[in-house]
Parts: C-alpha cells; structure tokens; sequence
C-alpha cells in the first residue's frame, strides 16, 4: 500500500471528528450564552470540598462548560470556556487538543485549571500556553471520599485513588457529563485566547 493510500483516509477521519466535535460545542452555546454556562459549570465545581483550597488560594482560573473528545485512532477535544483572574472573568479561551494514539469512543466533561500564580496565570493568557505530558486532570466523581491542599488532593473510591496538585503552576480538574472513552488525557490541550 502506498504512503498516500494510508494517508488520505486519516486525514479525512480527522477532518470529520474535528466537525463533529466543533458542532457538539457550538450547539449549547447557541442557547446559553457562554458567561453564564461558565457561571453555572463554576458552581457545580464548587459543590466538591476538595476544590475549596484551589478556589480560594489560586491567582486565577479557567472554566471549560463543556469539552467534547472523540477518538477513532486518531482524537480530538474541543470546548470553550472563560478565564478568571481572582474570580472575576477577563476574557475567552478555545481548548484544542489532537491526539494520535490508542483511543476509541467519546465524552463530553467539563473541566477547570487553576493556575497557582501571576507567572502561570500570564503565560495561559499569552495565547502559547499549553498542557504537557507532566500535568493530569483529576476527575471528580459523585460517591468519592477526599482530602486536599494546594500542595495536593488525594481522593479516593472503592475502585480509584489519585492525587492532583498543581505541577508546573497548574492544577487540572474535569467533571463527566457521560460517555465512554478509553483515554482521557489532558496532556497535549492548547489554548487560545481572545476578549470577552
């Protein structure tokens, strides 16, 4: 098989779920305006008592209502959201994120960062800000026993533990919205930014 053969169809693969994913998002923003989506998903973070010490201690953060990844091989994620600088909204983020890899299926989940400084919280808003191989976004689950500190969160269930705490400035959390997926890393999520 030629190089070519091969390579067409992944390139239309991708061009389809990146469609299908930008259509997910675009839909529930049509309806609600994306501030108070942001507003809505803000509060539904901050029913979990192991997110209080972010909340309260970071220099900022970003609110992503809605993310919707899928992956046949070759995945893509994509959401808009809003950044806060101590807790007052200043302006639009996109999250794009390719992956190439094992992954198969799909999911939609909501997702905050919260950056622990000025230095973080300035270079997100450069617009070249993104997440490496280092940082995992740590799920939050209804039922999960936990205990936290901005040096760490380590929360537990009858089948999981992990602990999330800010690794270079950053600390990540996601909340499902349903689904299923095989992988679900955040590693690889660019950002861009734009006025509010």
């Amino acid at each position: 098989m030629r190089k070519g053969q091969l390579f067409n169809p992944l390139i239309l693969m991708l061009c389809a779920l990146m469609t299908l994913l930008s259509g997910c998002a675009a839909t529930s923003t049509k309806q609600v305006p994306l501030l108070t989506q942001a507003e809505a998903t803000l509060d539904s973070f901050k029913v979990y008592p192991e997110l209080t010490p972010f909340f309260e201690q970071s220099y900022g953060y970003a609110i992503f209502p809605s993310v919707g990844k899928g992956a046949f091989w070759v995945g893509g994620a994509y959401g808009k959201g809003i950044v806060y600088r101590k807790h007052v909204a200043v302006s639009q983020a996109e999250l794009k994120q390719i992956s190439v890899g094992f992954a198969f299926g799909g999911q939609a989940f909501s997702e905050i960062l919260f950056f622990e400084n000025a230095r973080t919280f300035e270079d997100f808003l450069s617009g070249t800000f993104a997440l490496n191989a280092q940082v995992s976004a740590a799920a939050l689950t209804e039922g999960a026993a936990a205990s936290a500190g901005t040096q760490g969160v380590t929360t537990g269930s009858s089948r999981h533990e992990f602990k999330a705490r800010y690794v270079n400035g950053t600390a990540v959390f996601t909340q499902n919205k349903g689904g299923l997926m095989i992988e679900a890393a955040v590693a690889g999520q660019h950002f861009e930014i734009s006025k509010l």
